[in-house]
């Protein structure tokens, strides 16, 4: 059986060509355009690997991002973020959220800014996956 991966992205061509990269190197992907839906599917379908985008409507990458690292049944879920915005800007967030009173969480496995050949995520895909 293949790996399942979710991509998590409110940009339908991100979605489409992150899931061509995927059904072409042998994975399963599964969707969802916002954090919130992102978070049903894994609960329901707990994925082999996220790709998450940070900046999305309903529930952002940052909040989804720091449930899933958060959740002891979800924490072992490999993440990749893949994101227009800086990384430094994504762990400042998480920073910021850890000093209001949130739970400290490991900085991504993978972060990869946009835009990104569909090389480079085949290969940091295979790597995230073993």
């Amino acid at each position: 059986m293949s790996k399942r991966v979710l991509v998590v992205d409110d940009d339908p061509d991100v979605r489409l060509f992150n899931t061509t990269v995927l059904e072409e190197n042998g994975y399963t992907p599964l969707e969802a355009t916002n954090g919130e839906e992102g978070l049903e599917i894994i609960r329901k379908e707990l994925p082999d690997l996220v790709i998450l985008d940070v900046m999305m409507p309903k529930q952002s990458g940052i909040r989804l991002y720091r449930e899933l690292k958060t959740d002891k049944a979800l924490k072992d879920i490999p993440v990749i973020i893949l994101s227009g915005i800086a990384e430094k800007t994504f762990l400042r967030s998480q920073n910021a959220l850890t000093e209001f009173g949130g739970e400290q969480v490991p900085p991504p496995q993978t972060y990869i800014e946009k835009p990104v050949e569909p090389d480079e995520l085949a290969s940091v895909v295979k790597k995230a996956l073993g």
